[in-house]
């Protein structure tokens, strides 16, 4: 069943109102999304790998868990929703830090107009990478790699097909929140 969201301005203030996700997709409107990165004591990160089935960039390797925020819902609610349908961890507010909302507005060869805010959290994982579980239709693998693993994968991601090229200035923002960390 397809889900509403609430519609923001391109300032990202709330507007009322909310459309079905297709609807939000197709028509360009502004909305808002939770980003949750995971990392390790040992300083490697948890990296997704979009389904073969995603109509926007399968199978590339990206951040831990992200979804939709859904109408109503709060954006600590939507990250400890999606974290537990992602990857099947259960996590509570007091695990997220929130380290920035950051403007993605893209348009793909499909017809999808995605006008997202993402609301962006980094989170400690304290459990074994097999103790996850990726959610059939989202997830296809996870993966942990090193900080310096990372940014070689990011210092060539124009040509290696394996990071969304276009997010590179957002996930080093990203790793320099979570080396502040370690």
């Amino acid at each position: 069943m397809e889900e509403y969201i609430d519609i923001v301005t391109k300032e990202g203030v709330p507007t009322g109102k909310s459309a079905l996700k297709s609807e939000i997709h197709t028509k360009g409107h502004y909305h808002n999304t939770a980003h949750i990165w995971f990392y390790t004591s040992k300083g490697e990160i948890l990296l997704a790998q979009r389904a073969a089935s995603k109509s926007i960039c399968p199978l590339l390797w990206d951040v831990s868990v992200a979804g939709h925020i859904d109408s109503g819902e709060t954006t600590e609610q939507a990250s400890i929703r999606e974290v537990k349908e992602e990857i099947g961890l259960d996590i509570t507010a007091t695990d997220l830090q929130k380290i920035g909302v950051f403007q993605c507005f893209q348009k793909y060869p499909n017809g999808i107009i995605d006008n997202e805010f993402h609301h962006t959290f980094i989170a400690k994982l304290s459990v074994d990478l097999n103790s996850l579980t990726p959610q059939i239709g989202e997830v296809d693998d996870l993966k942990l790699v090193s900080i310096e693993d990372f940014n070689l994968l990011l210092e060539n991601s124009d040509t290696n097909n394996h990071f969304v090229s276009s997010n590179k200035s957002y996930y080093e923002i990203v790793i320099q929140s979570i080396k502040k960390q370690l």
